[in-house]
């Protein structure tokens, strides 16, 4: 049986807080933060090209929100970008040929009630930057738009709803900073020691200093200067998300294939925090599987992680920050597998989106998956 997760290649302090020490091997108003375990449902998506998977999603408020992903995939052959718009009643998928993609896929998506921007990778492998314009995405330009050495992997908003792209171009620069205009862009200062590759996302903490990461690089840019962490331990880890509350108080979620072991055999679960000084292990609920993204609620503290469980594979597994530990927190049964990538908390309004697909591999008729 293939157990290969469905977005595979698209990568890659206390007792109180449940963990252990890790061993050598916008103008929303905000909403309400969410006091105990959240009743996840189903919500229906519209019929997309076997195989289908949405990778990120993100909300405005309760009439508007964003999901991207694929569709048309076929193990490893890559489809076409996918994206689906919330009206308030209904999601609704896009016509994107417009754009000219005819292959790739939307990775990324970040969006207020001011403005909302998604990262995409054409069938050649170069990124495309997108914006909102209330209808439908259109191409944006950007500093170094089809230069070679230049990627784009992640998009976030800050409180002043800058945007802040994660990436790399040929001058080991990883983090781009607009302020909405084409002509608007511009790459910040390379850090100490620029990773080969281009991390795989971007997070803006509370304090509005803006982190990068990916499973071998993890910096904080405060404005002025780099900060560089150590790496976290892993044999083969893979980073899904990091949310920074402060500079002293960061958790990373992702997965770990670990070494050998038969074909298929399931990645463990990744869940590290950063307390200043060194990583440390979080407790989990399940181990094996996957830790798939990570949000704060209003105030930017710790606040919901979605999951996939290898042993219980039909229920999301999502985790949630109580009493100082990560509780479990189960969705709705499904008659099919349920993997999700992304999740959003919705402002003004309370609760969360979560997308993902219906299946672990990336073959029809997999389809895609919503909760909120």
């Amino acid at each position: 049986m293939r157990r290969r997760r469905f977005i595979s290649g698209l990568l890659g302090a206390g007792a109180a807080m449940g963990l252990a020490p890790e061993s050598s091997g916008g103008t929303e108003a905000a909403a309400p933060r969410v006091t105990g375990p959240h009743d996840w449902q189903t919500v229906p998506a519209p019929t997309c090209t076997p195989a289908a998977q949405l990778l990120a999603v993100a909300a405005a408020g309760p009439d508007l929100a964003w999901a991207v992903g694929e569709e048309g995939r076929n193990g490893g052959t890559r489809g076409v970008p996918l994206a689906l718009v919330w009206d308030g009643g209904t999601w609704t998928r896009l016509d994107l040929t417009h754009l000219g993609l005819t292959g790739g896929y939307l990775r990324a998506v970040a969006g207020s009630a001011g403005a909302a921007w998604a990262v995409a990778t054409d069938p050649a492998g170069a990124a495309r930057l997108l914006r909102w314009d209330g209808t439908t995405w259109q191409e944006s330009l950007f500093a170094g738009r089809l230069a070679y050495g230049t990627s784009l992997t992640g998009v976030t908003l800050d409180a002043k709803n800058r945007v802040w792209l994660s990436g790399r171009n040929s001058d080991g620069c990883v983090l781009l900073r607009g302020d909405g205009g084409d002509d608007g862009w511009t790459w910040v200062t390379p850090p100490p020691t620029p990773p080969t590759s281009a991390p795989a996302g971007v997070s803006v903490a509370p304090d509005g200093d803006v982190w990068v990461y990916d499973s071998a690089f993890v910096a904080r840019w405060d404005g002025e200067t780099w900060t560089e962490l150590p790496v976290p331990a892993g044999l083969r880890p893979y980073v899904t998300g990091l949310l920074p509350v402060t500079a002293d108080d960061v958790w990373l979620t992702g997965y770990d294939y670990g070494v050998g072991g038969p074909p298929g055999k399931p990645p463990s679960v990744t869940l590290r925090h950063w307390d200043g000084g060194a990583w440390t292990y979080a407790t989990t609920p399940f181990t094996v599987g996957m830790l798939t993204a990570i949000v704060a609620d209003p105030q930017g503290r710790p606040d919901r992680i979605a999951g996939w469980d290898f042993w219980d594979q039909t229920r999301a597994h999502h985790l949630r920050w109580e009493d100082g530990a990560w509780v479990s927190e189960r969705g709705p049964l499904s008659p099919t597998p349920v993997l999700l990538s992304g999740l959003a908390p919705v402002p003004g309004a309370g609760g969360y989106w979560s997308v993902g697909t219906n299946s672990a591999s990336p073959y029809p008729p997999a389809q895609v998956y919503i909760e909120r």
